[in-house]
């Protein structure tokens, strides 16, 4: 790692990435440019390159690695209801605290098409827990991400109530229908008749 002499200490990949997160959040992803973020962290903009390769890579780095900054539910013998339901709260209050970087998540579907990231592989391990067979796992994940991220959606459009309380109250009617969803789905597939 390369020291600024304007600025005395390392650059590191998460302090650019915590970094162009927060300008982000306060002006979009037009709001974030290298040199911006450059001035931000007192470098050289050139100095960001020996990191990312561009603001595209940037963004993708932060994107991948967005469930890194969720309070994600362990694997500690909870019942996958209760993780299902911690593993829903963090990925919208994220998508609330970031809604730009989650609508270029959206954009960009290539990002979240990548199984490897930590956020897929909590949710697979619930919905293993939960009975979903193997065959079914990526579906049955898909599904659910398309229906929170439809939601997300829809209080980003303004398509739900604007105040907090209703947000939150409308979130848990959300995670009420998805696990009790996923439960008949479990017992359908152990039953088939």
């Amino acid at each position: 790692m390369a020291v600024s002499a304007r600025r005395g200490a390392p650059l590191s990949i998460e302090e650019i990435c915590s970094t162009a997160l927060r300008l982000m959040d306060e002006g979009g992803v037009a709001g974030l440019s290298m040199r911006k973020l450059a001035a931000e962290l007192n470098v050289n903009p050139m100095s960001l390159y020996h990191h990312v390769d561009s603001k595209e890579a940037l963004l993708a780095q932060i994107c991948a690695t967005a469930a890194e900054r969720m309070p994600l539910p362990p694997d500690d013998g909870t019942p996958w209801q209760a993780q299902l339901r911690a593993l829903a709260l963090a990925y919208h209050r994220h998508a609330r605290e970031h809604p730009a970087m989650w609508t270029y998540v959206q954009n960009h579907p290539e990002i979240v098409a990548d199984r490897r990231m930590k956020l897929w592989e909590v949710l697979y391990r619930i919905l293993r827990l939960a009975g979903v067979t193997e065959e079914e796992l990526h579906r049955t994940g898909d599904v659910l991400y398309a229906f929170v991220s439809g939601f997300v959606m829809a209080e980003i459009r303004g398509h739900l109530p604007a105040d907090r309380e209703g947000i939150d109250r409308d979130f848990d009617t959300a995670i009420h229908l998805m696990i009790h969803g996923l439960a008949g789905f479990g017992r359908q597939a152990a039953h088939p008749d």
